[in-house]
């Protein structure tokens, strides 16, 4: 079961931060860490320019749960310190339902970074999460409809296909500039 654990990393929707710094919430994913690879693998997170932006940087002390961060802040913390901790096998349960699209694009970094050359199993539901995925299983009411990678899926038009226009669609609006219509005099 130890050498189970040893070779496992979870990233979870809602992240386990601690009371303490930043370092050291990172550093939980490798004990024995000095401040380089701590710094390495936040970089590779994709989160090193959020936490440097904090009043102390990496010795900014977090409440427990990490209640001054934000939701995309926390996870981009849990990233570094998967990251830091190397398993071998990754498990992530809806790890980026939380933050907002602006938020998901930094994630995304840190993502192709963790997910390199290792067995990832992602439970998503935003589907940019899972993009680059080997192998995707589409699952609806507990039952498998759809598998392959993201050009197979979207070349059979399924459901796949059809949820990711839909969010593809719906993040443009996310991103649209708002239009400053000017009203005629006497209107």
């Amino acid at each position: 079961l130890q050498a189970l654990q040893s070779n496992l990393g979870v990233v979870l929707q809602s992240s386990h931060l601690f009371a303490g710094t930043i370092a050291d919430n990172i550093r939980y994913g490798d004990l024995s860490a000095g401040q380089d690879q701590i710094l390495v693998a936040a970089k590779q997170a994709g989160a090193h320019d959020v936490i440097i932006a904090m009043p102390l940087g990496y010795e900014t002390v977090i409440g427990e749960g990490g209640s001054s961060l934000s939701a995309g802040q926390k996870q981009l913390i849990s990233f570094a310190r998967a990251l830091l901790a190397d398993p071998q096998i990754l498990i992530m349960d809806e790890a980026t339902s939380s933050v907002d699209t602006l938020t998901e694009a930094r994630i995304e970094q840190g993502l192709r970074a963790l997910l390199k050359d290792r067995i990832s199993v992602i439970i998503a539901h935003r589907l940019s999460t899972i993009r680059h995925a080997n192998q995707i299983v589409v699952i609806d009411d507990g039952r498998i409809i759809e598998q392959g990678n993201h050009d197979e899926l979207i070349t059979r038009r399924g459901r796949y296909y059809h949820l990711f226009q839909q969010q593809s669609l719906s993040n443009l609006w996310q991103q649209a500039e708002p239009i400053n219509v000017e009203q005629p005099d006497g209107i």
